[in-house]
């Protein structure tokens, strides 16, 4: 479920899915990343675009491996009594690296979560497209000896009170790709569930996937290579600079 190899002085870490080995291969990545660089790293591209989610517990754990503490993701049910706080408990394995998370319409879900969390926390900065606003909590009861029934039971909130459902997650810097995504999101399925609030509908930043430069192995990765030179930058102003520039 997850691949991580090093890019110049910055660690990549890509999350596929997560499942019962998800947070035991983000940590020895994490562990391989710090031998290999020690005090010359750079940051840490935590690479999520196109993960659907998987197990909520992975999620959590994950997500603790890059904060000190805190909520992590909450649910709530209609029921009084039934809501419940999930929150981060092992503390930063990063030692405070910069961490820039990549995100985009087919990250559901799980994926969502440690996005968010990390977005919340002000511990990464989110790059990307609109997630795809997986935020609920399904619960099978048994019907018979032969049957089931699956509802939804709870809505996933992140950790400064908003919804992922229908909402998604939105980026602090907007990537507009060159040409429109043709993948669906949870808002226009059929039948798809209802939700308050905005959702933080605005980036705070947006450029144009063409002012990225390429990377990855196929050289044609732009977001990445934004990525890499958002690490390679101060900070947002110096990463904003160096992009607008012919």
């Amino acid at each position: 479920p997850v691949k991580a190899k090093l890019i110049g002085k910055s660690g990549y870490i890509r999350i596929t899915r997560f499942n019962r080995r998800t947070n035991k291969a983000v940590r020895l990545a994490i562990k391989k990343i710090k031998e290999k660089l020690g005090e010359g790293l750079r940051g840490i591209v935590l690479d999520l675009r196109n993960n659907p989610g998987g197990l909520l517990n992975q999620s959590v754990s994950v997500a603790g491996a890059f904060l000190d503490g805190g909520i992590v993701v909450s649910s709530r049910g209609r029921r009084d009594g039934s809501s419940r706080e999930m929150e981060a408990d092992d503390g930063d394995l990063t030692n405070s690296a910069r961490i820039i998370v990549l995100i985009n319409s087919g990250s559901a879900s799980a994926s969502e979560i440690v996005a968010g969390a990390l977005q919340d926390h002000a511990r990464a900065t989110v790059m990307g497209t609109r997630s795809f606003g997986k935020g609920s909590v399904q619960t099978i009861f048994k019907i018979g000896d032969e049957g089931a029934l699956k509802i939804t039971t709870a809505m996933y909130y992140l950790p400064d009170g908003r919804l992922i459902q229908k909402h998604g997650l939105t980026p602090d810097i907007r990537v507009v790709p060159e040409k429109k995504s043709k993948r669906r999101r949870e808002t226009d399925l059929k039948r798809a569930l209802k939700s308050d609030g905005n959702g933080n509908a605005t980036a705070k930043h947006e450029i144009k996937s063409s002012q990225c430069p390429v990377a990855g192995k196929e050289r044609k990765d732009r977001m990445l290579g934004c990525a890499l030179l958002f690490l390679r930058s101060r900070d947002t102003t110096g990463f904003l600079s160096r992009v607008a520039k012919p």
